[in-house]
């Protein structure tokens, strides 16, 4: 049985401590919580005195979590979570949230894999409004460009939440139409004879075909796009060789893998947010549909 008075702690000074552990100080998490400084950092000694442990060594310059800071914060951020749901229940399955959520993906991400998370979304919370911005050009959090991104590297600043999502591969591609046009490459050594439909700058397309002893020329690439929509439609309408995601790649009948031999790519993907809007609602349930529909 549960032994419920060991779990007699205010859910309060559990969140002080959590909104302190994830902004770095009480002056920030003051702010995320909509408190005075004095009043957090009181519900921050509560939850120390209740627990009968020191969370926070307490330095003249920031707070470092202790270690049994440290072992307690995933149950915490846990604790956190399970609130949020709870919030998200007692309203109708998000019913009432509202306001507006800015959500930068790439322009591929955007077209191919948001659609159908975003049609859930509006199922469960059908007065959000969700702005995405389709660009391949990083957006800056911190500056509130977006409040939620998609990348496919690591964010390095401390500042940020990150989740990285299920990795997916990518291959070559090209129609049928253009490969019974030209033949279909028996060795590497082919396609260097062959067309390229490029996504992005072809000097670095050379280097990474060449690390796979594919060597190419700029003259190889007589079609240059940023854009991930475009590529497809010109790869589809029989412009040569391109690099796509299986999961795009495969939906197409028309395009096949013109040299199995070729190393698939490893694309990671992260899903990005500030540190600050663990604590917003409607910012945190975009980020969980996110999780889940990217997930898989």
């Amino acid at each position: 049985m549960m032994e419920w008075q060991r779990s007699a702690f205010d859910w309060n000074q559990a969140r002080a401590f959590l909104v302190t552990a994830e902004e770095g100080s009480l002056s920030a998490a003051a702010r995320a919580l909509g408190l005075t400084q004095p009043t957090l950092s009181r519900q921050v000694a509560g939850i120390e005195e209740a627990l009968g442990v020191t969370l926070f060594e307490r330095t003249s310059r920031a707070l470092l979590l202790t270690q049994a800071g440290t072992e307690l914060l995933e149950h915490f951020r846990s604790m956190g979570d399970a609130a949020n749901r709870i919030s998200l229940t007692a309203t109708g399955q998000s019913q009432t949230v509202t306001g507006k959520v800015v959500i930068a993906a790439t322009n591929g991400v955007a077209t191919y894999f948001l659609p159908p998370i975003l049609k859930d979304l509006r199922t469960k919370a059908p007065e959000l409004q969700i702005e995405v911005i389709a660009s391949n050009e990083m957006s800056d959090l911190r500056r509130r460009e977006a409040d939620i991104a998609i990348r496919h590297t690591r964010p390095q600043d401390e500042n940020l939440i990150t989740k990285r999502l299920r990795d997916t591969t990518a291959q070559l591609y090209a129609s049928t139409q253009y490969l019974n046009e030209v033949g279909r490459p028996s060795r590497t050594a082919d396609l260097a004879k062959m067309q390229f439909v490029g996504f992005d700058d072809p000097e670095r397309r050379l280097g990474l075909m060449a690390s796979r002893g594919i060597n190419l020329t700029t003259a190889n690439f007589n079609f240059l796009t940023t854009s991930v929509t475009l590529s497809v439609a010109l790869i589809r309408q029989g412009f040569g060789i391109g690099i796509l995601p299986v999961e795009i790649g495969e939906a197409y009948p028309e395009l096949e893998n013109p040299f199995p031999a070729f190393e698939q790519l490893k694309i990671e993907t992260w899903l990005v947010a500030h540190r600050e809007l663990r604590t917003n609602l409607r910012i945190r349930l975009v980020f969980d549909l996110l999780v889940e529909g990217l997930g898989k």
